[in-house]
């Protein structure tokens, strides 16, 4: 490796690691202070605070790479601009265009590498945290998972415990469901058997219920079961996809398949993570452009707020397009590659007569 591509790697490197850790640090306080306010009254080990906020830290870190790569790229470049080094490699015979492919290789090189690494590292800390946390709520008499054998909910109502197995979803309907009835000490009441469940809301009504207590079994047409699920909340079961590893959520995708539940959500996040590299690259690319053409202004604080415009304005292009995706107001294809488009077209006008920048 020629030494000015060692030099350069270096620089961006070292910009990109301040940065993360100037925004970790943020991060970790403001999530203290949150995790502090929840905990006020509760019972818990002084560091246990500061364990659920240091585990939610990346993947919120995570999210937050475009903004950081934006920021590191104009850092890399202020200090090349304030160390005349630019000129230096203009008098080796290397233009402005040469150094924007270099950086090109490390800004895509480094962006799939994080998205590989830190995505799944994340989310493993995402997972804890989540579960951790889940103990000290109210939904931890209740949850929902889905798996091979279909969804599963435990419901726990009016001292009354429901397990409950279906075997997929055909819009608001539960399909082919046995539910499983216990007294608060876990003992057996009865068992149902419904062909369907209408679950539009929690008074959930079972058709075609078979009921058996003990030996015995009766039949029903019709029968309500109160819950604390109706069909809205059960939509959103995995609404924090990014507590997922690339593996679950490809194990998750199958069974939603299997239990006939949308993949809208999932798809969305697929797309997202593969994307994400050439997302990360784009937005560096945008901001080293943009330093070359503001590289005569002096006041580095007018750059990185510059910076800081363009990422807000970046952010809200991105959320916007990622809504109309997950309401399915636009295809799921259009709502990642939309925003990627954008900037592509706004890199390629930027990117004329760079050289003489």
């Amino acid at each position: 490796m020629k030494i000015y591509i060692k030099f350069l790697t270096l620089i961006f490197f070292k910009s990109l690691f301040y940065v993360i850790s100037i925004m970790f640090s943020l991060i970790f306080i403001l999530n203290l202070l949150t995790e502090l306010e929840f905990f006020k009254g509760i019972e818990v080990s002084a560091g246990f605070p500061i364990l659920l906020s240091l585990f939610n830290s990346p993947s919120m870190i995570f999210e937050m790479l475009p903004f950081i790569f934006l920021i590191s790229t104009q850092l890399f470049f202020i200090e090349l601009f304030n160390n005349n080094e630019i000129e230096i490699f203009k008098y080796s015979g290397l233009k402005n265009i040469s150094i924007l492919k270099i950086f090109s290789i490390i800004a895509i090189i480094t962006g799939i590498l994080l998205t590989i690494i830190f995505y799944n590292f994340s989310a493993i800390f995402k997972n804890f945290y989540l579960e951790e946390k889940t103990k000290f709520t109210t939904d931890s008499k209740y949850l929902a998972v889905i798996t091979n054998n279909g969804l599963w909910i435990k419901d726990e109502i009016n001292e009354k415990i429901y397990i409950v197995n279906s075997s997929k979803i055909e819009g608001n309907l539960l399909i082919n469901n046995f539910i499983t009835e216990f007294n608060k000490d876990y003992k057996v009441i009865r068992n149902l058997k419904s062909e369907k469940i209408n679950i539009q809301n929690k008074n959930w009504l079972a058709y075609n219920v078979k009921i058996y207590n003990k030996n015995n079994y009766e039949f029903k047409k019709q029968l309500q079961i109160k819950t604390n699920f109706d069909y809205k909340k059960i939509q959103t079961l995995y609404s924090n996809l990014s507590s997922l590893s690339f593996y679950q959520l490809f194990e998750l995708r199958e069974n939603y398949k299997k239990l006939n539940y949308s993949l809208t959500e999932i798809n969305l996040q697929f797309l997202k993570i593969l994307s994400y590299p050439l997302y990360l690259f784009l937005v560096a690319f945008f901001s080293s452009l943009i330093m070359f053409r503001v590289k005569r202004l002096h006041n580095s604080t007018f750059k990185i707020s510059l910076g800081l415009f363009f990422s807000v304005i970046i952010y809200y292009i991105n959320n916007f397009f990622m809504v109309m995706g997950s309401t399915e107001r636009i295809s799921l294809v259009l709502a990642i590659f939309i925003p990627l488009i954008i900037l592509t077209i706004i890199n390629s006008l930027l990117l004329n007569r760079i050289n003489e920048k």
